[in-house]
């Protein structure tokens, strides 16, 4: 029974392992933070493996693994502090703009609040519907619809160009 659950989990990883850990690095808005939660919902997945392997959609299933451990992460680390090694300095125009703009979307995502930033991941990173994203994230339609209209919104306003300066309103004088 053991080898079987392991080649059956060995192969779910090698089947789903770099989708989980894109959207484990995009809602933690850090690889290595990334990794060391899909490590963590994959271990969870591992001893929960029976339950599991029932589910209808494996990926979905180990994916709400993830979100929830994110979650709860959050929820206990939310009054403490962060340590930097240092302060990343801000790029200049010498890497190419693909990248920059990668980079410069993750940045704006992790300025979201987390449950924010995890409905926009995960209805438009892993291009899940809205009924799946409220599934995973245990909330109604509506609140994953506000979350993402919500988030929308606030990287619109994170990735406007710096030099694009609003009109000042104008004032019609009466004749």
């Amino acid at each position: 029974m053991t080898d079987q659950r392991d080649d059956e989990f060995t192969e779910f990883v090698a089947g789903h392992g770099a989708s989980l850990l894109r959207t484990a690095c995009l809602v933690t808005g850090d690889r290595w933070l990334g990794e060391d939660l899909l490590q963590t919902a994959l271990a969870r997945a591992y001893g929960s493996w029976a339950r599991v392997r029932q589910a209808d959609d494996r990926g979905a299933y180990v994916r709400a693994i993830l979100v929830n451990c994110h979650l709860s992460w959050r929820r206990r680390l939310m009054n403490t502090e962060q340590v930097i090694a240092s302060v990343p300095d801000r790029g200049g125009g010498d890497l190419q703009a693909a990248h920059a703009d990668g980079d410069e979307m993750r940045a704006a995502l992790r300025r979201l609040p987390p449950r924010m930033r995890t409905a926009v991941v995960l209805r438009y990173v892993e291009d899940l519907s809205e009924a799946e994203t409220a599934r995973v994230m245990g909330c109604s339609t509506s609140t994953v619809n506000n979350h993402v209209t919500r988030g929308l919104a606030a990287l619109r306003g994170l990735l406007a160009p710096a030099d694009r300066t609003p009109l000042a309103p104008t004032v019609r004088r009466p004749s």
